[in-house]
């Protein structure tokens, strides 16, 4: 029970509640207070308690008591008080009980509302988006003979801008002079507020230009929204130009929010140097940085792989006695991590345990590093600690966990601590399931994988592409093609309806088991489903085709596919060259390979291939010609190109011009391989020349 001076006076007990720093307390005693017979509160008293209140959200519930005791006590209160619990239910979106106190104004607080309780009840409509509402509400001003005030207007703007009516928004403020009154720096604000939400940066340049042209001078607030706009549009030029325009106005300078906006926006850009020196200028100008801008700049520098910068940040927080909190460690810890610096990541892991700054995304974040360093022993602990804290792990987290143990080989790991999410009850998500899938259908373990798909099924865990198509792509591999065709065919069923990437995984098996007829049925039910074959799909016919000795029809198809329009890339070509040649169609290779020296679309890997061909077929000349072509599209010979040559060279018995091209190879740094030597040697051997040269060499 409170206990209250025995003679009270509501003076008294404003400096008793003045001085009771928290609020819960204060309620207390204004409660008791209430409950004495001998004391009545003042509006004074009660404007001081509503405000108490309307600043906890915790103490919110008890905002209908208190004005039903004003109600009671038939208390004659001023505007104020009434202003009070408006903005409270504007603030936490309950226009209808806004709407109910001003309906009941004079009965509740004794006074009559003015234009400042017209428009707070006119901004409770326009925060809760019920702009319609707040339309209507503004056009009765003018029924009850109520004359809208500047504050009016800049609601009716919000209302505008929310909207996105931003011409009506640009004709109030011509409306607002008209009827004489002058828009503010609110009034321009908001405009350009939402224009620059909306995307307009040109349209908020110009409001601003004209809020100085109208004699309105733009507050910093107005600077860093078109900044932080045109950051967000990836437009650094245009952002450094109105930052150089704050720097030079005389009326008005960078605040910390400016220097935030800049450093953030410059490092989201890339530019990160440039970042650097902005909160340098920011520590001259003796601008105090806040956490926001120390974990921008630290985050930055990280994804830039300048480790070095955000650790130097992160030893200033440090040093200027700032505790760092936990957004600003983990964007170090994982900048550490990604940098595989796992040492330093556990002194940090240490030191964010000491400011008490960690939480599920921090051992998310160590997890994952721990895991891609290799760290398998290291994780698995760091996991037999999050258990023992208050920290629970999410669906991420085991997702993190199950993916990295798969990375690392421990399959058995993994499952087991799928099963232990099972015995939890925790939630898994579709990452895990499908880590774990893939993992098993690489190592030929598709029963177990089978087991997985069930189990993510019985979790109302809705299957993905990356699933099935795992699913598929291990049934193939492993020899169990029917499996597959059995798999694919249920997809649909299970809700994840074949993708390309699906069904050119099961047509690249048929075209391996020369199953053509099956292919052709799955091309045609493929078309009906509306998928077009893309690339991959043609090269992997093609592919398929030559294999199979099936040349001219994998022509016809490759004419096909430039018929249709698709633009071949070079691995494509390349594809089609290599299987010309193997099938010794040399004249249409060579056809297709100055095609494509003519459109500049060549690589080494096309040089190579078809000097090979070439060689093989036993045309030296035309295969020198390749090689001298090498240099001519200014590509560099690499080890594969020479050994091609030195063993066609050696095929045609010119084992001294071989020898030639090998002194060439180490003269470009080219270093042979035992590939190199293998073909000199058998080549010396057969043709007995060149042998003291070679072992020179």
């Amino acid at each position: 029970m409170v206990e209250l001076p025995k003679f009270l006076s509501p003076n008294l007990l404003l400096k008793l509640l003045k001085s009771e720093k928290n609020h819960h307390s204060a309620l207390q005693l204004f409660d008791a207070a209430t409950l004495r017979h001998d004391y009545t509160h003042t509006p004074t008293v009660f404007l001081h308690i509503l405000r108490r209140i309307t600043s906890d959200p915790t103490l919110l519930p008890h905002l209908p008591r208190v004005v039903q005791t004003i109600r009671t006590l038939k208390t004659k209160c001023p505007e104020d008080v009434a202003l009070t619990v408006f903005k409270a239910y504007a603030k936490n979106n309950k226009p209808n009980e806004a709407l109910n106190l001003f309906q009941n104004m004079e009965q509740v607080f004794g006074c009559c509302p003015g234009i400042r309780s017209f428009n707070s009840l006119l901004n409770a409509f326009v925060e809760s988006n019920e702009w319609d509402r707040a339309e209507k509400f503004f056009a009765y001003f003018e029924v009850v003979g109520v004359r809208p005030n500047l504050q009016s207007y800049n609601v009716l703007m919000k209302v505008l801008c929310k909207r996105r009516k931003f011409e009506k928004a640009k004709g109030l403020l011509k409306w607002i002079r008209e009827v004489g009154m002058m828009p503010d720096k609110f009034t321009y604000g908001t405009l350009i507020n939402g224009m620059v939400k909306s995307g307009d940066l040109c349209g908020a340049l110009e409001v601003f230009d004209e809020m100085s042209e109208q004699g309105v001078m733009p507050d910093v607030m107005c600077y860093n929204m078109i900044i932080d706009g045109f950051f967000k549009k990836r437009d650094f030029l245009k952002a450094n130009e109105m930052w150089e325009r704050l720097l030079q106005g005389d009326s008005v300078y960078p605040n910390v929010v400016s220097y935030n906006v800049m450093i953030s926006g410059l490092c989201k850009c890339g530019r990160f140097n440039e970042g650097l020196e902005i909160w340098e200028r920011m520590k001259r100008n003796e601008r105090k940085c806040d956490l926001f801008t120390y974990s921008s700049l630290i985050h930055g520098l990280c994804e830039a792989g300048n480790l070095d910068g955000a650790k130097r940040v992160y030893k200033e927080i440090v040093e200027s006695g700032i505790r760092p909190d936990v957004v600003t460690c983990n964007a170090m810890l994982n900048g550490l991590c990604k940098a595989g610096k796992v040492d330093e990541s556990f002194e940090l892991w240490k030191d964010m345990d000491k400011y008490g700054s960690r939480n599920i995304v921090s051992y998310n974040i160590f997890l994952k590093g721990l895991l891609e360093n290799g760290k398998v022993e290291e994780a698995v602990s760091l996991w037999e600690v999050l258990h023992e804290t208050a920290c629970n792990a999410d669906s991420t987290t085991y997702g993190i966990f199950i993916h990295g143990l798969c990375k690392n080989g421990c399959l058995d790991k993994a499952l087991r601590l799928l099963e232990e999410a099972e015995h939890r009850g925790s939630d898994v998500d579709a990452f895990a399931y499908s880590s774990m899938i893939n993992a098993l259908c690489k190592e030929g373990r598709l029963d177990e994988a089978a087991g997985v798909v069930n189990l993510m099924n019985r979790h109302g865990c809705k299957l993905n592409h990356h699933v099935c198509n795992a699913m598929i792509d291990g049934f193939i591999k492993h020899s169990k093609l029917d499996n597959a065709i059995e798999f694919f065919g249920e997809m649909g069923i299970k809700g994840c309806s074949p993708t390309i990437v699906s069904y050119n995984i099961l047509i690249k098996g048929l075209c391996r088991a020369e199953r053509y007829r099956e292919v052709y049925d799955y091309i045609q039910e493929m078309l009906e489903t509306g998928l077009k074959p893309d690339i991959i799909t043609y090269s992997t016919l093609i592919d398929g085709l030559c294999q199979s000795n099936m040349v001219d029809a994998a022509l016809r198809l490759w004419q096909l596919f430039l018929d249709t329009g698709f633009k071949p890339d070079v691995k494509m070509y390349n594809i089609v060259i290599h299987r010309l040649c193997s099938s010794g169609k040399m004249e249409k290779a060579l056809d297709l390979y100055s095609m494509m020296r003519q459109r500049k679309y060549v690589n080494l890997v096309t040089h190579n291939t078809i000097m090979e061909g070439f060689y093989k077929v036993g045309h030296c000349e035309k295969a020198s010609e390749i090689w001298d072509h090498i240099s001519h599209d200014r590509l560099q010979p690499d080890i594969i190109s020479y050994n091609i040559t030195l063993k066609g060279l050696c095929s045609c018995g010119r084992v001294t011009d071989a020898i030639g091209f090998l002194d060439d190879a180490l003269a470009r740094g080219v270093l042979p391989t035992a590939i190199t030597w293998n073909i000199l040697v058998r080549a010396v051997i057969l043709h007995g020349s060149s042998t003291s040269t070679l072992f020179q060499l």
